[in-house]
């Protein structure tokens, strides 16, 4: 008797025939996943400032994936993630992200159904919202903030510092403050305000920022440290009352193991284009539901990452919040919304993004717009940041 097994795989079904990926500005990777049966999905493999190499990856998968069923999604993802002896980190990570949000894309059209209906359904109609302002460095944050809230808005994250030595002074302290002080005093308590510290601050300077922001009430501040010093983080988060995020620059569950058990976060904000895409997403999830930490996707990103986000949000009960980036400073030359049909687009309604409804991940690409940004191309990176002393600094 054969095996079962090896029949659902070898079983004459849909088979995935093509993989094109499309760089569009302002600094995103789209990938278009083709069937035999003619159902399309779309993913967004992306990792700032390496655009290049992320498409170079997903053509050396093309091997793996092309001639597979697209529905069996976690047998394809494993495949990929444990094919040969070097598995995870950001490239290998980022890509499995834009092929697993395809692949669902393509199941829930294939079955007419949003994603989150195949998950369990939705425990949520709609997830509160924030957007970024500020700038690189932050600057003029109140008229940003106010601008924001303008628009309906009741929650902003921002750049809290620019450049910070690993001890730096006083009165560098004392300029963040003035600044977070003049917001807090604009909004009252109308925003919840996060502070991104974007891991520009070193340990010993942490200690001291975070007891002088502490009766600002921030909603979270946000990779006070690098990730890379979880074991310092976990320490800060100990002795403060505010919660402490932490998440976009980890790329799977076994990055975030450390931090439900070293108790290093209370939020944490991975991403779907980063960590292995939806379903590694819902895996981070459930294990930080497990330890009563909030979840908050990150996705400063392009309209497929962001409804990818959204079907997490939809099926997960720590989801409280989701960053977006419709309008945000990086989106010069393309934004958000001109990348699907007018009546895909996503909307901010009172400070809240409803869930996708639709089939699959609840959007129509436009792929006329994608063919003609793609033409144009990007070849964004961050900027190189230096300290007075000349010596680099953290961006």
């Amino acid at each position: 008797m054969s095996d079962p097994a090896s029949n659902i795989r070898e079983v004459e079904f849909m088979k995935i025939t093509k993989l094109t990926t499309y760089v569009v500005p302002p600094r995103w990777t789209f990938l278009k996943v083709e069937t035999d049966e003619g159902i399309t999905g779309w993913g967004e493999p992306v990792l700032e400032g390496h655009a290049a190499t992320l498409a170079a990856e997903i053509r050396e998968l093309e091997s793996l994936v092309i001639g597979a069923n697209p529905l069996l999604i976690e047998d394809l993802w494993q495949k990929i993630y444990r094919n040969g002896c070097y598995r995870g980190g950001p490239i290998q990570m980022s890509a499995i992200s834009g092929i697993d949000m395809a692949l669902w894309d393509i199941k829930g059209k294939w079955l007419n159904q949003p994603v989150h209906m195949l998950m369990g359904g939705q425990v949520r109609e709609k997830i509160r919202t924030y957007r970024w302002t500020g700038g690189d460095r932050p600057d003029d944050l109140v008229n940003g903030v106010l601008a924001l809230r303008a628009d309906g808005f009741n929650a902003v994250k921002f750049n809290a510092s620019a450049e910070m030595q690993i001890i730096d002074t006083y009165a560098k302290i004392d300029e963040v403050l003035k600044r977070l002080y003049a917001v807090r005093e604009a909004v009252g308590d109308t925003m919840d305000l996060a502070f991104d510290f974007h891991g520009r601050i070193h340990a010993p300077m942490a200690k001291i920022m975070i007891k002088e922001v502490e009766a600002l009430r921030p909603m979270f501040i946000e990779d006070v440290v690098d990730s890379v010093h979880l074991d310092k983080m976990a320490d800060l988060n100990r002795h403060t009352s505010i919660p402490i995020c932490v998440g976009e620059r980890l790329y799977s569950r076994y990055h975030f193991k450390p931090v439900f058990e070293q108790n290093a976060a209370s939020v944490i904000n991975p991403d779907t284009a980063h960590v292995g895409g939806i379903s590694e997403m819902i895996r981070i999830a459930a294990m930080a539901e497990a330890y009563d930490v909030a979840l908050a996707p990150h996705c400063p990103l392009g309209p497929i990452a962001l409804s990818a986000c959204l079907q997490v949000d939809a099926v997960c009960y720590n989801a409280f919040i989701q960053e977006q980036s419709i309008g945000i400073h990086y989106n010069q030359g393309a934004d958000v919304n001109d990348y699907v049909t007018e009546d895909s687009r996503i909307k901010v309604v009172d400070g809240f993004l409803p869930i996708p409804q639709g089939p699959g991940l609840g959007i129509e690409v436009d792929e006329a717009v994608v063919a003609e940004k793609a033409a144009i191309g990007h070849r964004w990176k961050a900027p190189v940041w230096r300290h007075e002393d000349g010596s680099i600094a953290e961006w």
